[in-house]
């Protein structure tokens, strides 16, 4: 029986899709557009198409299932939030509310964690369903469902499909969405039951999108075909731990063994640069370039909804406590940095139990994903908190030597374990599939790649590796492939009362590793380390793809709960989280990464608060929303006192005096990058030439941007190669993951070469247009020259006209039928632009690829700020808007705002969600 609508219908938030639809159906949904839009003169398709699918927000609508009356009270910003009598009725009410505004997006979302993508859209997702069938995300969600979720958690799964399945009972598709209406033109393709396991796979998804620095791996080894270990060492420099605070600085764990032996490397064993890749010190990477371009033509395939797949990427919390603030009880801060999504992979609301007892426990509001019940970040009654990325290193490529229909494994040939996979393409014949995995579980992805299945042809191995024979495989060791309980976690932080509670739920929280800050009303702030996380053993640390063959390089365990760091009210008062180190080394006995963030949003956000501290001022809940916004540039701090030293004579330029007039933009410059500064965009011109020119174009072409083409010395000369000799080789990296993309490695690569003025790094060959750079001011004058000319064709002749927004925009784009297509399609799909400050690495933190341009390919994916001395002060924004309908008024209502660096006010008490109430909806069993 379809839900009984009985009272009046108020419509409200909407969406678009998510995913690459292509070009028949891509044709046939510009039609219904265009007939929706008028255009054929469809007044029809206007009503009962675009609006069929919009919520109902008002009157009642009976939902068997139910024990109680729930209510669904939005605010004017169509966000939610649910009252209900029992645990079951609140997650089952959740179910059906995200349905409503995101249905579209969830369905999607499970046809790719579920390798499934091809039902829908066809034969052109058909590699990616290979790729993630080989990983086997809903298999291992289903193992989690099965044997290691707890049985409430299982209870609330099953409650929330029920609420997913309730809505989705007697519905057309044009009653679901937009989407579904124009899709069912070439596809008879009709949405099944939501089941538990649908949840719980989203959470390997966001798994994959913080794995840690499998990108890296694939970048070093790729390097070495161009490049020598001490030259990618330069390009992986260590940490600074001397000037980029560590997150933790006590130095806080728990009874921690100081043996290593077996239990794990001791940190530093490896450079950040180095590892080995074979038994002993044998190095089996070079001459990878073959299986790993491969996969990463795979990885730059893979839709963005699975994650950003690019280096940079980060998010910044921190918390301070109540002895520096307004308030007198600590405020908390956060802001996740992801791709841009429409809709926000985010989804604002409050699940409240009418009263706080054992049949209803959860009384809490913040951060979800549509498809999963629960709340991942934001607060209950008692406490709050925030997540970033830890980035430990929770994965390894694995080389391994195919023998047969096995693999070579302590001098023996062992056999695959295989399964065979049957992908449904709709409009076409179904595709088989056979995946292979290793006895420890470990999935072949060169399958996956004709590249990946060949041998790296021209890799050196020394004698302690076998002989490559017909090749090489790729197989993939990674956390998330095994069953975990992250799902029991993010239920135990919803209700947890303080950090005792806090600590026990983040326990659980194995996969994805993050960085967890806390703060409760009792005036306490904390951080703690939760994950999965393993140890290896002596002589490898996961910097680069490891020796399958050698037993001896496989994992030894796990670090134990007990030993990961944490800090509780630390005698600074303050806490700040955003991807920097965890620990010292020196403090700590486990590798936890080789491949840290560089602390320089980190750094940024530690001086700002302990300024604050050192004026002696107290910190409100704006000042906490003004650090989110700084967009204070540190490697122009470091690069524009030298820039404004360059000579630009008239004798050695044409045309000097317009390099004079961009070079004085940076004379008096505050280093902020708003988006009306012209000295910002010229800045970030000269910044993204220093890094073509001195890095660059010496990479191979698997890390360069893709149809970038350059003269360069054939692959294994040796000294300078006469001009008739040289070869063209082309970029092959999608544009967005190209290297060098300009983060704080990057930056910190430049600050350890500055004083090296005649390195070799800082030495170009002259072109016909100028001469050769010698030196480190040579290149330094060249870039400037470069970006002159270059913001010249971008932005005009007269410099009083350029600024930072226009070259730094965010589009926000439909991830399933508005990332490809013909522009009515676009248009009707997606939004912007918006034109941005902030940058990269800084803490308002709109991330930009310098190898690919200077387009906006991250954000701040949501802003918070937590007032725990008054919850109803607590402000919050979402980057789009709650609904996923394109039509609907909450589609991105709220990015106007997030673009301004605006919050919106974020009600709790049942008093001030009831002022703020704009329509209510009753649910009745």
């Amino acid at each position: 029986m379809p839900p009984n609508t009985t009272a009046s219908t108020g419509r409200q938030p909407g969406k678009s899709g998510r995913k690459k639809g292509r070009r028949a159906r891509l044709l046939v949904l510009v039609l219904v557009l265009a007939v929706v839009a008028g255009v054929a003169g469809g007044a029809y398709w206007s009503i009962s198409t675009v609006r069929a699918s919009f919520p109902q927000t008002k009157g009642s609508i009976t939902l068997k299932g139910l024990s109680g009356p729930v209510d669904v009270k939005r605010d004017d910003y169509g966000i939610p939030q649910i009252y209900a009598s029992s645990d079951e009725d609140l997650f089952m009410a959740q179910g059906f509310v995200q349905a409503q505004d995101r249905f579209w997006e969830m369905d999607v979302r499970r046809h790719m964690t579920s390798g499934r993508l091809s039902e829908m859209f066809g034969k052109s997702q058909v590699d990616n369903d290979e790729f993630l069938r080989t990983l086997g995300w809903d298999r291992i969600a289903k193992q989690e469902y099965d044997k290691t979720l707890s049985a409430s958690t299982k209870k609330y799964l099953q409650a929330y499909a029920a609420g997913v399945n309730a809505y989705l009972d007697g519905k057309d598709n044009k009653d679901i969405s937009l989407e579904y209406a124009a899709l069912g033109f070439t596809n008879d393709y009709k949405p099944g039951k939501w089941t538990p396991v649908d949840s719980v796979a989203w959470l390997k998804a966001m798994a994959w999108d913080l794995r840690g620095n499998m990108q890296d791996e694939i970048d070093r080894a790729l390097m070495t075909s161009r490049l020598g270990p001490k030259e990618i060492a330069d390009l992986y420099p260590q940490y600074p731990y001397s000037r980029n605070k560590t997150i933790v600085q006590a130095g806080q764990y728990d009874e921690v063994t100081k043996t290593f032996g077996s239990t794990g490397s001791a940190s530093g064993t490896g450079s950040s640069a180095g590892g080995t890749a074979g038994t002993g010190t044998s190095s089996a990477t070079s001459g990878l370039q073959n299986q790993l371009a491969g996969l990463q033509e795979v990885l730059d395939d893979l839709p963005t909804a699975v994650g950003v797949n690019g280096n940079g990427i980060g998010s910044n919390s921190w918390v301070v406590g109540g002895k520096y603030t307004i308030a007198g009880k600590p405020l908390l801060a956060n802001d996740p940095h992801l791709s841009a999504s429409l809709p926000s992979v985010w989804y604002q609301m409050g699940l409240h139990c009418r009263t706080v007892s054992s049949k209803c426990q959860y009384d809490v509001s913040g951060y979800t994903f549509a498809g999963m019940p629960g709340v991942v970040i934001g607060h209950n009654q008692n406490i709050s908190w925030g997540m970033t990325n830890s980035g430990v290193d929770v994965t390894d490529l694995y080389l391994e030597k195919l023998s047969g229909d096995g693999y070579l494994y302590d001098g023996k040939t062992v056999p695959f374990t295989t399964r065979q996979e049957t992908i449904e393409v709709a409009g076409g014949s179904p595709k088989k599939i056979v995946v292979r995995q290793t006895k420890d579980g470990m999935p072949l992805l060169s399958d996956r790649s004709d590249e990946l299945v060949k041998v790296g042809r021209k890799a050196t191995v020394d004698t302690a590796a076998p002989d490559r024979g017909d090749g090489y495989g790729i197989a993939l060791r990674w956390t998330a492939l095994d069953p975990g309980t992250t799902m029991d976690a993010v239920f135990a932080m919803d209700k947890a009362k303080n950090w005792t509670d806090f600590r026990a739920a983040a326990a659980l929280f194995d996969v994805p590793s993050q960085n967890l800050i806390y703060a409760d009303t009792e005036n306490h702030i904390g951080y703690t380390l939760p994950g999965k996380i393993p140890t290896r053993p002596q002589g490898y640390d996961g910097s680069v793809p490891a020796p399958g063959w050698d037993a001896k390089s496989r994992w030894t365990g796990y670090i134990d709960d007990d030993e990961l760091p944490y800090e509780y009210d630390p005698a600074r008062g303050y806490i700040v989280t955003a991807n920097q180190a965890v620990i010292d080394k020196a403090e700590y006995p486990y590798t936890l990464t080789t491949d840290w963030g560089y602390g320089a949003r980190s750094q940024r956000i530690n001086d700002l608060i302990q300024s604050k501290i050192d004026d002696g001022g107290k910190i409100s809940t704006d000042d906490m929303r003004q650090m989110q916004l700084d967009n204070s540039s540190e490697i122009a701090k470091l690069l524009v006192p030298k820039l404004l030293k360059i000579d630009i004579a008239d004798k050695d330029v044409r045309n000097a005096a317009a390099i004079r007039e961009a070079q004085d933009l940076l004379e008096g410059w505050d280093y902020t990058q708003d988006a009306d500064s012209a000295a910002a965009a010229y800045f970030n011109s000269v910044w993204r030439n220093i890094l073509k020119l001195a890095f660059g174009n010496k990479l191979p072409k698997e890390l360069r941007v893709e149809g970038q083409c350059l003269w360069v010395d054939p692959v294994n000369t040796t000294g300078p190669a006469d001009e008739t000799e040289k070869v063209r080789e082309c970029g092959e990296r999608e544009p967005d993951q190209a290297q060098p993309d300009g983060g704080d490695r990057w930056f910190e690569v430049v600050r350890s070469l500055m004083n090296d003025e005649d390195s070799d790094w800082w030495t170009t060959p002259a072109s016909r247009a100028r001469p050769a750079a010698d030196n480190r001011d040579d290149l330094f004058k060249r870039a400037m020259i470069d970006a002159r000319w270059e913001l010249t064709a971008k932005l005009g002749k007269d410099i009083d006209t350029w600024n930072w927004g226009r070259l730094h925009r965010l589009f926000l784009k439909n991830q399933t039928l508005g990332t490809e297509g013909p522009g009515f399609l676009q248009y009707a799909l997606n939004r912007g632009p918006w034109k941005l400050s902030g940058g990269e690495a800084t803490v308002n933190a709109s991330g930009w690829n310098a190898a690919g341009g200077y387009g906006v390919v991250w954000v701040p994916s949501m802003r918070m700020v937590v007032n725990l001395g008054d919850l109803d002060k607590s402000k919050w924004i979402n980057l789009t808007g709650a609904s996923g309908h394109a039509y609907n008024a909450h589609y991105t209502d709220q990015t106007d705002k997030w673009a301004d660096g605006e919050l919106l006010d974020w009600s709790f008490s049942d008093k001030a969600v009831e002022d703020a109430t704009d329509a209510t909806l009753v649910l009745k069993p």
